[in-house]
């Protein structure tokens, strides 16, 4: 049996749901996870990287728990996981760098194709251990300004036995006319974003020369009617679109195709 790292990229996907909503109004972790997420799908490599960086993080927080529980001090062995934090945090961090690089041109496409009007749309990765503008792209920059983060933070992690710095606790800032999206866009406007996230999304994942299966689950009833239009006339193009609806007419007759019914468990065709 294919251990499930072996089986990713056999079949892509992008998924547009009513929970889309929380890339824009959510917590952090909400659009660090869309990024990763869409950087292994990308480049499957990062499972392992990600992976890498989540065991760093765990046992590392393990250890400053453990010293912590015995009274304080710096535990035997911190500089070992901090050369691993650093490691994994400064590939995983690069890969994310790329992908906004990538997707921040298509999200302010998409952003104007789905709300109709022209947005003045931005999105930004920032660092917690930074206050200034997005990271350079540069690995070694990137790791010297880990460590001297986390030499920093050294006496905070050991008195709170947390992980206070790296790319867990990084954010991806959106913003809508020089607002932040997140308290200050409409609800509109929060869609539109959110929608605009998942086409860069599917536009990075097509450009390898596939189209991954594009999902829409019920999120039709979500939009206006012009959102719902726009929408369809930018997805019809796909290779495989599939849509679920509680109340049919809310699909858009741009969206044409085979139809199937749910009804006390009874699936009946058109």
């Amino acid at each position: 049996m294919p251990r499930p790292r072996q089986v990713l990229g056999a079949l892509r996907a992008v998924l547009f749901a009513p929970e889309d909503l929380a890339l824009v109004r959510g917590d952090p972790a909400e659009r660090r996870r869309y990024l990763d997420d869409l950087l292994v799908q990308s480049a499957p490599r990062y499972a392992g990287v990600r992976s890498d960086y989540e065991r760093v993080v765990r046992q590392r927080s393990a250890l400053l728990k453990s010293a912590r529980a015995r009274g304080g001090g710096v535990p035997r062995g911190l500089e070992v996981w901090d050369d691993q934090l650093v490691a994994a945090g400064v590939e995983l961090t690069a890969g994310r760098l790329e992908l906004v690089q990538a997707i921040r041109p298509l999200v302010a496409r998409a952003y104007s194709a789905v709300s109709g009007a022209a947005g003045d749309t931005g999105l930004r990765y920032r660092q917690v251990l930074r206050n200034e503008g997005e990271p350079e792209l540069e690995r070694e920059k990137l790791a010297n300004d880990m460590r001297a983060a986390l030499a920093e933070s050294r006496r905070a992690e050991l008195e709170r036995a947390v992980c206070l710095v790296g790319p867990h606790r990084d954010e991806l800032e959106l913003s809508i006319g020089g607002l932040p999206a997140r308290g200050y866009a409409s609800h509109g406007e929060s869609w539109s974003m959110a929608l605009a996230l998942r086409l860069a999304a599917f536009e990075v994942l097509r450009a390898s020369g596939e189209d991954p299966v594009l999902i829409l689950d019920d999120v039709f009833a979500e939009l206006d009617v012009g959102r719902r239009g726009r929408l369809a006339e930018l997805v019809a193009g796909a290779d495989q679109v599939l849509v679920t609806a509680a109340v049919g007419a809310d699909v858009p007759t741009e969206l044409s195709g085979r139809r199937f019914s749910v009804a006390d468990g009874v699936i009946t065709g058109e």
